[in-house]
């Protein structure tokens, strides 16, 4: 156990597994950043016919009663930290146990729509092994489960 250990701070401190933060995040136009061409992002606001794309969630309370909601859900998820929070939109970053990965995921709150669409994307890598997709399905369970 004691090698495995000492092997992963090695590689923790040899490889910066968090990456950058990026710098183009955020809501323009009504929309977030579109995924790059890797398998590792889901976003809602794209054609249901890219590989990308997963549902927005729903939403039928006011926008700050989902808000709280969603926000009291991920802060019972390990590894989070809320970076950025304005009126409609959180940005999150979600970081693996054992390499250090950040995830980059940013929800927009559509009034118009009632639809909380979604982006959840690797910082590194190509495939993430469903970890994005997966991730939004719990999220968007167990909010489903709060109403």
């Amino acid at each position: 156990m004691n090698k495995l250990i000492i092997l992963t701070i090695f590689f923790m401190t040899i490889f910066n597994c968090s990456g950058n933060k990026p710098d183009d995040l955020g809501v323009r136009e009504g929309k977030l950043k579109i995924c790059p061409d890797k398998p590792n992002c889901v976003n809602s606001q794209l054609k249901d016919n890219d590989s990308h794309y997963i549902e927005p969630i729903t939403f039928i309370s006011p926008k700050s009663e989902e808000k709280k909601k969603l926000k009291s859900i991920i802060a019972n998820l390990p590894r989070t930290q809320l970076i950025k929070e304005e009126d409609g939109y959180l940005y999150y970053e979600f970081t693996s146990m054992l390499m250090r990965y950040v995830d980059d995921v940013e929800f927009y709150f559509d009034d118009t729509t009632k639809l909380i669409h979604v982006r959840s994307a690797s910082r590194l890598g190509h495939s993430d092994l469903g970890v994005n997709r997966k991730r939004i399905e719990t999220i968007r369970q167990n909010l489903f489960k709060e109403r």
